[in-house]
């Protein structure tokens, strides 16, 4: 509601604003000011604290290990010959620059030991390599990495959380999870970024970052989009590989939950 200015009136002209529509206009300025400050301080608190994740960007390392292309290419690690200050998990996921997933890359290399460079992702939920493109060679097979290649069976399992792209939710985005990441997710996972769910309650074999594919094993892609950053329940059956904990399981039974 306006001042009652019993008949004052402000020209632009003039050096200062008749007293009272002064006093109206402060008051104005300092609630807008404390909306945003309210506003911003809410968003800040909605999102969480920022991970303590790490993106290496510009920085290649190279790495050794077997090479599996399914369900998602990754790195089994010759632990021998980790680089120094790289975290000690079993696999690394690998990825290509940008929002790209790396069967390309890999294709061709599936069990076999290979060299490799790139720029390292992780946090406390896993490792993955963003490759210099090209950088994959075969080696000798002499490294003891040896691997079940079809994984641990760990039984059907039902579980909520979030679905996430995990690259950016390992360190290349903060935050890299939550509504104002959806996009970027959807992006991400569209260009072959492997899908996750962000488990929330009981983890399955200690992970709380688990992978989604289909029921056949393959990619989900575009058949989960509409799920992407929301709270969901979804059942499946999931195996082991090394740390990586994946889950089969099908878009069509996922359940919004509050």
């Amino acid at each position: 509601m306006p001042p009652k200015s019993q008949g004052e009136m402000y020209v632009g002209y003039q050096k200062a604003a008749p007293p009272a529509l002064a006093r109206f206009t402060r008051r104005a300025v300092a609630l807008l000011l404390a909306s945003v400050a309210l506003f911003a301080a809410a968003t800040a608190f909605d999102q969480g604290p920022f991970s303590a994740s790490v993106f290496e960007f510009g920085v290649e390392r190279e790495f050794e290990g077997i090479l599996v292309e399914t369900p998602f290419p990754m790195l089994r690690i010759d632990r021998s010959k980790l680089p120094k200050g790289a975290p000690d998990f079993p696999d690394y996921l690998l990825v290509s620059f940008g929002k790209h997933g790396a069967q390309g890359e890999a294709l061709g290399f599936a069990g076999q030991p290979v060299r490799l460079r790139g720029s390292l992702i992780h946090g406390s939920q896993g490792a993955m390599i963003e490759l210099v493109p090209g950088s994959i060679s075969g080696l000798a097979s002499t490294a003891n990495v040896a691997r079940k290649a079809d994984g641990e069976a760990l039984g059907e399992v039902t579980l909520r959380g979030e679905i996430v792209d995990s690259k950016c939710f390992l360190g290349v985005m903060k935050p890299g999870r939550g509504k104002t990441h959806r996009g970027c997710a959807s992006l991400c996972i569209r260009g072959g970024i492997p899908p996750a769910l962000l488990v929330r309650g009981e983890t399955v074999a200690g992970a709380r970052l688990i992978l989604l594919v289909d029921t056949e094993g393959r990619p989900l892609d575009e058949r989960m989009l509409g799920w992407v950053a929301q709270p969901i329940e979804l059942t499946g059956h999931a195996r082991r590989y090394g740390d990586l904990v994946v889950l089969a399981t099908d878009p069509a039974t996922f359940k919004l939950v509050g």
